[in-house]
């Protein structure tokens, strides 16, 4: 049977509630978004040191309890917890010693203990270890004061990690350098992982020059793309860089084409917003299904959306489309608000929402309700300890030099309004992220 064709992009704004292309709150834009993407399938086993940011395909399940056996927590004595005197000082024998990977265990009769060390597995009848600064040593004895140790104090047990046959890492996680080390516990060499979700992506107009290139008179570097590059990095997924792409239907129909036949989906700034020359928006209604939105959002109002193919009416794959407005900051931002998310989900990755944290704001900004709006603003933490943001000056969407200035987002939600010097206000730090 043939595999069911996905939904037509007025099907899926069909299900989204509150549709209105011409001013589509974020939340509804995600909604359609997710809706939209598919996902990678495609599976791929790798050594364990290649797998770092990939995405698990499936679960790891442990084949043994970790750690295997009951072992010791410190260096010390164990011994057994019943033995412990709550008014009095215990005093042992010292039988032997054990240390880890020792495969005879000593062995201790009622009234002795063993002398051990740091992951030795505990010898038989023996649940309790007292760290060694805490014992009174003479001769071939200890003394351990009332108090100082409970009974089963300072021991790990058996499967206490992980459990044979527990899930030790789900799919769809993003592997983070812990992983490989839980991974190496379970003797995996290999892991199986979703292949790397492809991205094209390239910028257009006339005005754009790469770096290197003359700048004529009217004209401007291209910084699109690399600021597109780094957040793309950031994710892991595999890049197609293909230059600036001049306003030209032939020049835009050939690389759409190629980026539709070459990647997962495809990523481009400027060429979609009212005004503008209707090239851009023109190839990509023919090469597929393309929805042209106005969000409700500032900065980063334009932006397209849909699947197009490698020509127009060509059957088979097509790629994911997310056509950004043209200045710089609205780039980022709607890249953060809109895309990030999307290309995580394509990837297969569990979702991984962007952590916020509360702050003060300095100074007092002005917001209508009815869309959400992104500023630029610098985090620090007042004398008190507690979070504070000012705005980093003019939020105009093609001043670049401020949002490299800021450490974050201040983020004034969709029916939030003025927000008075003080107020707490959500912001989407910087660190890790950009």
């Amino acid at each position: 049977m043939a595999d069911a064709l996905p939904p037509s992009l007025q099907e899926i704004a069909e299900r989204v509630a509150g549709y209105d292309p011409k001013s589509l709150p974020v939340a509804q834009a995600r909604e359609f978004i997710d809706r939209l993407v598919p996902r990678v399938q495609a599976v791929e086993m790798l050594a364990l040191r290649s797998a770092l940011g990939r995405v698990l395909a499936r679960d790891i399940v442990s084949d043994f309890d970790v750690p295997a056996h009951d072992n010791s927590a410190m260096d010390g004595y164990a011994l057994r917890g019943a033995e412990l005197s709550a008014t009095a000082a215990t005093v042992l024998q010292v039988a032997g010693s054990g240390f880890a990977g020792q495969a005879d265990l000593a062995s201790a009769a009622p009234g002795q203990c063993v002398r051990i060390m740091t992951g030795a597995v505990m010898p038989p009848g023996l649940d309790t270890v007292v760290p060694q600064e805490f014992v009174t040593l003479d001769g071939d004895r200890i003394s351990v004061a009332p108090g100082v140790v409970r009974s089963g104090d300072n021991r790990r047990l058996a499967g206490e990690d992980l459990a044979r046959g527990e899930a030790a890492l789900a799919a769809g996680r993003v592997l983070r350098p812990a992983d490989l080390g839980l991974l190496a516990s379970l003797g995996r060499a290999e892991v199986p992982v979703l292949r790397r979700l492809r991205v094209a992506f390239f910028s257009t107009g006339n005005e754009l020059r790469s770096i290197g290139e003359p700048l004529d008179a009217g004209c401007v570097y291209d910084s699109n793309r690399y600021t597109l590059w780094g957040m793309l990095q950031r994710l892991g997924v595999e890049l197609i860089d293909m230059g600036v792409v001049r306003d030209d239907p032939v020049a835009l129909a050939s690389a759409f084409g190629a980026a539709a036949r070459d990647a997962d989906a495809v990523i481009t700034s400027g060429g979609v917003s009212v005004g503008e020359a209707d090239h851009t928006k023109q190839v990509m209604a023919e090469l597929g299904d393309v929805l042209f939105w106005r969000i409700a959002m500032r900065p980063g109002r334009p932006m397209a959306i849909g699947r197009i193919a490698t020509a127009p009416g060509a059957r088979g794959h097509h790629a994911i489309l997310f056509g950004l407005p043209g200045n710089p900051v609205a780039v980022m931002v709607t890249f953060y608000a809109l895309v990030r998310d999307a290309l995580l989900a394509m990837s297969g990755a569990t979702a991984q929402p962007l952590p916020m944290l509360r702050a003060a704001s300095l100074e007092a900004i002005r917001k209508k309700p009815g869309r959400t709006e992104y500023q630029r603003g610098i985090v620090a933490r007042a004398a008190d300890g507690a979070w504070q943001v000012r705005i980093t000056g003019s939020q105009g969407s093609g001043i670049l030099r401020s949002m490299s200035e800021a450490n974050g987002l201040v983020v004034l939600h969709h029916a939030q309004g003025d927000v008075a010097a003080g107020e707490l206000v959500d912001v989407l730090p910087f660190d890790g992220l950009v």
